[in-house]
């Protein structure tokens, strides 16, 4: 047995320059990141999910998954923040209670990382530690960059995840031999890729882009003889389970997480099923509690429309008759109004009833309705049936009026008979559910499903939502499927009596919660589908402004000076990450076409360390830039940031190549430093003239301000004394 030599040591290796550039990378970021002391810009968007959070109330942002709302909301909650603040305007002091350090601590910090993590993947791309610095120095003093970090925003969380994503990656692709710390490094990755996707939907083009890279690197392993069949087998499945399993398992984590958090009932609720919001703590959960859980003849139900567009609304009628004739001309059959009304009321109660009986309460035991069945669908408080009749509907003249039945003797019978269709029904038999059955109410003499038009109402309809009866309805549309929300089973054949029941809460013993997974797939329906009206905001720009930084953004202004923060990048940063994008486009069409041509101006190595380059920076910055002029949503130049940054890492990149392969005699690379160094002087005195709108401080007078205004489209404000 061989004894363990004393002492033990351990040798531990430093990079000076990567400590360095980190140090002044926080220092950058950090500095007095409690000023201003005030609401910043999208902040006020942000805050208010950070309340919700805080006292635990459920909410949906259709914008993006839940994970940047959770990181932000660990700083408040770490700081000690009750939720207790009226976001309600951008420029609001913030009160005592609320901790400013720790709302942006740690989107400040993420900026900060990613200074190193950009020095570490140039050198992992097979450059040099100065290329890797000057990509560090363009990034540590990039105004733009240091103004979305300092405050509390999303942006620079989602780029340090995107960087990690691609440094990992590199780190797995470069090793030479497969150990489980290579493993480690894609695994990773996948953590990453999930993170940037959870943080904003823009970490998908990165996520994309590195499953390309993959595919193509897993192919030329699969074309390696030398790995036997079972280990390509190995490659091929681990990279499937951390690229792709891992990072759906963890994006469905975080909506665990979310809808574990926020249990209770709150303002965005109504965006929900029935089935979703009686899941939730209070609200609908408290008048919906242990309400009898199959629909039975006699039962007095409300009826709630299953889609949210234009808001969800409840079947209803009132005392008030449709106009004798519309505006137009059309004439109408004057029976009693049946709209969809968007607030809970009484007047949205309709009993179901057996249209073979007179009974208007439910029988004991009670007689289930069932998928199939014929049903007559009484208002509660008018007594009047609902109807469908060959009479055009007011708003839609191609569907047909839905009515509460009012006999004139006029030759216009009634024809109130509607037959139930479960949807989502397991067999033919179903019984209809409350709130869990989605139903079509499908009209017995015409075939014509009731459905919500989506129009509006004149005055004469209280500006309520149009119910119709459509004949020509096909396939799954939200707007003809209805749920029943509210349920008591009917005990009064009076109707006076009935009217008090149906002012009276319910008071049954069931209770129902749905699944995780169906509450998962329900919200994120939503997220995708239920969109907020885009407008024009002052500083909205488009993708096209991005590239010459012709547009900005004022984040803050001072209530009293000309202090002010502004989103704004340093101008002679983006100006050389344009010209390295269009040298190196050129010098890879150049060695291309030579390389077709047999004339290999390069190595094989040089090459393939040039295309690599390429597809992460130039193919970062495409993927992070393009798809946003296919988009129809309001943009911010805050949008550009990411594909920016992997603009800036294709500077370095570009400079090494022409030094080292394309300038030649020793004077023509001296000539060439001497460049590079007077462009770093002009960026740091670019950012240092811009510092006073990054850092808000100093403030700054009306003509010191007006000769920052480098561009004619910026818009920097400018108080007059």
């Amino acid at each position: 047995m061989q004894c363990v030599k004393l002492p033990i040591s351990v040798r531990v290796e430093l990079n000076l320059l990567l400590l360095a550039v980190t140090v002044l990378a926080l220092v950058t970021r950090l500095y007095g990141i409690q000023f201003p002391r005030a609401v910043v810009f999208d902040e006020v968007y942000y805050g208010q999910f950070l309340s919700l959070y805080m006292k635990q109330v459920f909410f949906i942002d259709e914008s993006g998954p839940p994970f940047g709302h959770m990181v932000l909301a660990l700083g408040a909650y770490l700081g000690g923040f009750d939720g207790n603040f009226v976001w309600n305007r951008i420029g609001a002091e913030y009160t005592s209670n609320v901790p400013v350090w720790s709302f942006r601590v740690i989107p400040a910090l993420a900026g900060s990382f990613c200074i190193p993590l950009a020095y570490l993947l140039v050198v992992k791309l097979g450059y040099s530690h100065f290329s890797a610095l000057g990509a560090c120095v363009i990034l540590l003093i990039e105004n733009s960059l240091i103004v979305q970090s300092r405050f509390m925003l999303l942006e620079s969380v989602l780029i340090f995840f995107l960087l990690l994503a691609v440094l990992s990656y590199l780190h797995f692709h470069k090793a030479r031999n497969f150990k489980f710390a290579l493993w480690f490094w894609l695994m990773i990755c996948g953590v990453s890729c999930a993170c940037g996707i959870g943080v904003k939907y823009m970490g998908m083009f990165t996520y994309f882009l590195l499953l390309g890279l993959t595919a193509v690197h897993t192919w030329q392993l699969i074309g390696d003889r030398i790995l036997s069949h079972g280990k390509v087998v190995v490659q091929v499945l681990v990279r499937f389970l951390a690229l792709v399993v891992l990072p759906v398992i963890m994006y469905i984590g975080f909506f665990y997480v979310h809808l574990t958090l926020l249990f209770r009932s709150g303002p965005h609720d109504q965006m929900m099923s029935s089935a979703f919001q009686a899941s939730l703590e209070g609200g609908l959960a408290r008048i919906t509690q242990g309400q009898p859980l199959d629909v039975a003849f006699g039962s007095q139900v409300t009826l709630r429309t299953v889609s949210s567009k234009p808001v969800p609304c409840w079947l209803h009628s009132h005392k008030v008759n449709y106009p004798i004739r519309y505006e137009n001309g059309r004439g109408s059959s004057h029976q009693q109004q049946v709209t969809c009304y968007p607030f809970k009321d009484v007047n949205n109660w309709w009993i179901i009833k057996d249209p073979g009986r007179h009974s208007l309460v439910v029988s004991s035991p009670p007689r289930p309705v069932r998928h199939g069945d014929i049903i007559q669908l009484l208002h509660g408080m008018t007594s009047r049936y609902l109807n469908t009749h060959d009479v055009a509907a007011p708003m839609s003249p191609h569907s047909q009026e839905v009515s509460g039945y009012i006999d004139f003797n006029v030759s216009m019978p009634a024809q109130n008979l509607w037959r139930v269709d479960i949807v989502n029904r397991e067999s033919d038999r179903e019984i209809w559910k409350t709130i869990l059955s989605e139903v079509h109410l499908v009209h017995v003499n015409t075939s014509a499903v009731l459905k919500l038009s989506g129009a509006s109402l004149p005055e004469w309809g209280f500006k309520q939502l149009e119910v119709v009866g459509d004949k020509v309805y096909k396939g799954y549309q939200q707007s003809g499927m209805w749920n029943v929300e509210e349920h008591r089973y009917g005990r009064s054949q009076e109707q006076k009596e009935r009217e008090l029941e149906l002012k009276s809460p319910t008071n049954s013993d069931i209770k129902r919660n749905l699944t995780f997974m169906a509450k998962f797939l329900e919200l994120q329906w939503k997220m995708l589908t239920v969109k907020n009206e885009e407008s024009e905001h002052k500083y909205s720009s488009s993708p096209l402004e991005w590239i010459t930084m012709d547009t900005n953004i004022a984040y803050w202004l001072h209530p009293s000076s000309n202090a002010q923060i502004q989103l704004i990048g340093n101008i002679v940063n983006w100006t050389i990450a344009n010209l390295a994008l269009v040298v190196y486009c050129l010098m890879f069409l150049t060695y291309l076409l030579r390389r077709r041509r047999k004339v290999e101006d390069i190595s094989q190595d040089s090459w393939e360390q040039l295309v690599l380059a390429g597809v992460v920076c130039f193919g970062g910055w495409a993927v992070n830039y393009l798809p946003f002029f296919l988009m129809e949503k309001t943009l911010f130049l805050y949008h550009y940031l990411p594909a920016l940054t992997f603009k800036i890492l294709q500077i370095p990149i570009v400079v090494e190549h022409l030094y080292i392969h394309v300038l030649k005699s020793p004077a023509q690379r001296k000539a060439f430093g001497g460049v590079i160094l007077a462009v770093l002087c002009s960026v740091y005195v670019s950012y240092h003239n811009l510092s006073p709108l990054t850092y808000g401080q100093p403030a700054l007078s009306s003509d010191e301000l007006a000769a920052l205004r480098w561009r004619e489209s910026w818009d920097i404000l400018l108080r007059k004394r």
